[in-house]
């Protein structure tokens, strides 16, 4: 069983839908949040206690609890053990894309006048586990981009049921935007989105008259939008998957990350971070700042491997493989990227310059948007992923009169990480998108919302088992208010911060950055070396508990999943669970209480 947060299930069900949401000023969640953390602490251990009373009955029980338990141990080391060792070997063979689909290459990028570090990959449908994926040449091709966020490409490919593998089920030709570990030298924003634009026209040139569908996850979103506002004419509907186009807004206590900047000076640090890897910013960096923002999710992935090693082994194994293969980014592109999105919020203001004499407008987009975002989702809120609509356009009649059509799904639960991976939303959200694509291009210009009607409640019925509807929603309904002035001061001091490194530091620190000092500042990472340290190829007595944990498993007798020692077990590690959860609660509304006091006003 997956270990959950007491009451936590409840809390995202009764999440309140869209138009509320913005009206309301708070939420369970950050009135929970500016509770003191001894409240926490004490209601959290009050509510485990109770039932912690270890039923001994025999000393049958117990030895039996001891033998599992330390069985459990050796074979949850060993996982890491092996999980080291596929990190290694990903290095070793160039950390290539985790698609779990043949692929072709069309494109590659590094090859164009401009070169950026992306390729174009046709996916092969051939395999015998896709043959029921026949494709229908009527339908539009899609292209999936996956997001630089710090990680590998694959995450929309990265098993069957996934938004390659729906779109492929439905018929359409798949297309799949990879990119490598290293940007190419001096690679900016303006290369990437040449490249991305080149490899939208050859995918037009192989299919006349059907616009390709273009499927944008996390940050790869806003380049999804400004392709689209850049190709007026070339693409079809884009559909964004969990992205942020307005940086600023969220709900205070509840979207920690977009006040960060606040307390670090602003960019400079990423400056520096790319300085010091020798003009590449690492994506570990990145990855550890997630892991950061919600400790308990980390505490119960490692707490549910070992409660289920038995089972959870390989796909642990499957996806740590893809969110430990750390990629880099180059400084000029890392740094435009903080410096106009997650600072400037400029992208929906139409400051955002991408090169000279060009700036992106979103009002020049024309192409029908779909939006997916998630209550549940910490790191881009439907607040991230909506507000910047009535920001672009003042009402409903502006958005009519520019003759654009937007439609939002929104989730009730699922986290970041689900929107993209999640086999449940895969079969059930985004197949419903593909499967509405045409109902798109006959909607009257408007904002709507797409509900989905599943009376079976079966995530892997088809239409006409369940239904979608677009309901016509008011612009006003997605005008999340929130205090600009505390991010427009942020954002000063940034600028102040980055134009002092960039004059002072910036060329001493490059002074004495060489290929040993690089090697070493990525080697010596906490995020590498928490894991690397456990292969047998640097710790050598991993051997022994290798071959250890193959005698326990020859000879594993795992208890009944009902047996009482180990419903005590995970009591305890709710528990633990509940009291991290408390902690970062109260740390984030700490720095909400500090970002007021040094910045003004309530965010």
């Amino acid at each position: 069983m997956k270990l959950r947060v007491a009451g936590e299930d409840a809390e995202l069900n009764s999440a309140m839908k869209l138009p509320s949401l913005a009206a309301a000023g708070t939420s369970p969640t950050s009135a929970t949040a500016a509770s003191d953390i001894g409240r926490f602490v004490s209601e959290a251990s009050a509510e485990k206690a109770p039932g912690m009373r270890l039923p001994l009955g025999s000393m049958q029980v117990l030895t039996a609890y001891q033998r599992d338990a330390w069985e459990r141990t050796i074979l949850f080391w060993d996982t890491l053990r092996a999980r080291a060792d596929n990190l290694l070997e990903h290095e070793r063979l160039g950390l290539p894309p985790l698609l779990d689909f043949r692929s072709e290459t069309i494109l590659d990028a590094r090859t164009f006048e401009r070169p950026a570090n992306y390729a174009l990959l046709r996916i092969v449908a051939a395999e015998a586990a896709e043959a029921d994926c026949c494709v229908d040449e009527a339908k539009p091709p899609v292209i999936v981009i996956d997001p630089r966020a710090g990680h590998g490409p694959g995450i929309g490919g990265f098993k069957r049921e996934s938004e390659v593998g729906m779109a492929l089920k439905e018929g359409h030709t798949v297309y799949f935007v990879i990119f490598f570990p290293e940007p190419c030298r001096n690679q900016t924003l303006a290369d990437v989105l040449y490249a991305l634009r080149r490899f939208v026209e050859a995918v037009a040139q192989r299919h006349p008259g059907k616009a390709p569908v273009l499927y944008g996850n996390c940050q790869a979103g806003w380049a999804v939008t400004l392709l689209s506002a850049d190709c007026r004419g070339l693409v079809g509907p884009a559909v964004l998957n969990g992205s942020p186009l307005s940086y600023w807004a969220g709900e205070a206590g509840v979207n920690p990350m977009r006040i960060s900047a606040a307390f670090t000076g602003g960019a400079w640090i990423a400056h520096l971070l790319a300085d010091l890897g020798g003009g590449r910013f690492d994506g570990a960096w990145l990855v550890q700042n997630f892991e950061n923002l919600k400790p308990e999710a980390v505490w119960e992935k490692y707490a549910n491997l070992y409660v289920q090693v038995d089972s959870e082994r390989e796909r642990f194994l499957s996806f740590e493989r893809w969110w430990n293969g750390f990629y880099f980014l180059g400084r000029e592109e890392i740094l435009a990227i903080v410096e106009n999105l997650f600072i400037g919020n400029q992208l929906e203001q139409g400051l955002f310059r991408i090169c000279a004499g060009c700036h992106a407008d979103l009002r020049r987009i024309r192409n029908p948007l779909v939006i997916f975002a998630s209550y549940g989702d910490n790191i881009t809120p439907p607040h991230q992923a909506l507000g910047w609509i009535p920001v672009v356009y003042r009402d409903t009649a502006d958005l009519k009169a520019a003759g654009q059509r937007i439609v939002y799904l929104t989730n009730p639960h699922v986290g970041h990480l689900g929107i993209f991976v999640s086999a449940g939303v895969a079969r059930f959200e985004h197949r419903a998108i593909l499967e509405s694509l045409g109902d798109l291009e006959v909607l009257e210009p408007g904002l709507y919302e797409l509900k989905i009607d599943n009376p079976t409640g079966d995530p892997d019925c088809r239409k006409p088992h369940y239904a979608v509807r677009f309901e016509p929603r008011e612009v006003e309904a997605v005008r999340f208010a929130y205090r600009r002035a505390p991010f427009e001061q942020v954002k000063a001091v940034s600028d102040t911060a980055e134009a002092f490194y960039s004059a002072f530091v910036s060329p001493w620190v490059r002074a004495f950055t060489n290929p040993w000092t690089v090697e070493a500042t990525k080697w010596l990472h906490p995020m590498r070396t928490s894991r690397y340290l456990l292969s047998a190829s640097f710790s050598p007595w991993m051997h022994g508990l290798a071959a250890t944990a193959d005698i326990v498993r020859a000879q594993r007798r795992s208890l009944p999943d009902d047996h009482p020692a180990l419903a005590e077990e995970r009591a305890y590690l709710a528990l633990t669970t509940s009291l991290l959860e408390a902690a970062r609660k109260w740390r984030d509304r700490a720095q909400e209480d500090l970002f007021s006091r040094l910045y003004g006003g309530k965010t």
